[in-house]
C-alpha cells in the first residue's frame, strides 16, 4: 500500500494516490501545521503547496526499515522516508529529506487496505545543497 501510493506520487497520479487514502483519513502532513481531517483538508492542502518547478526538484523517494504489525483488520506501519533531490543548476548536490512515518490501515470488505492516519515528521530537512 505505501509504495503503491508513493509511486503514485511519482507519477503525479492523484486519483492512485487518493485510492490508498480512507476519504475520511486524518494526515499530520510534514508541510502543514493542522491535523488534516479527510480529504477536503488535503486537497486544501496541496493546493498551497509550491507548483512543480518552484525550489528543488524531487528525484525519487524511498520508504524503508519498515515495521509493520498486523491486528486483523487494523495494521500499523512505522518506516522511514528518503526523498533526494535533481542537483542544483550548478551540478551541486543536495541534502535528502528524511522523514519519520507512521500509518494506521484498514482492511475493508473489499479486502483493500487503505490508510485511515498518516503521520510525517522530518528529522532532515532537504533540497539545501550539501555543506
Amino acid at each position: 500500500m505505501i509504495t503503491s501510493m508513493y509511486a503514485a506520487y511519482t507519477r503525479q497520479d492523484r486519483a492512485a494516490i487518493d485510492a490508498c487514502l480512507d476519504p475520511d483519513a486524518t494526515i499530520w502532513d510534514s508541510a502543514a501545521a493542522p491535523l488534516l481531517c479527510g480529504k477536503a483538508d488535503l486537497d486544501r492542502i496541496r493546493g498551497e503547496r509550491p507548483e512543480a518547478g518552484e525550489g528543488p526538484r524531487e528525484a525519487g523517494l524511498e520508504a524503508y526499515d519498515p515495521v509493520i504489525d498486523v491486528f486483523g483488520d487494523l495494521a500499523l506501519l512505522r518506516y522511514w522516508l528518503r526523498v533526494e533531490f535533481v542537483p542544483d543548476d550548478s551540478g551541486g548536490p543536495l541534502m535528502p529529506e528524511i522523514v519519520r512515518n507512521t500509518a494506521a490501515l484498514r482492511r475493508y470488505e473489499d479486502e483493500i487496505w487503505r490508510i485511515v492516519h498518516l503521520h510525517e515528521d522530518v528529522q532532515q530537512a532537504g533540497g539545501e545543497p550539501v555543506r
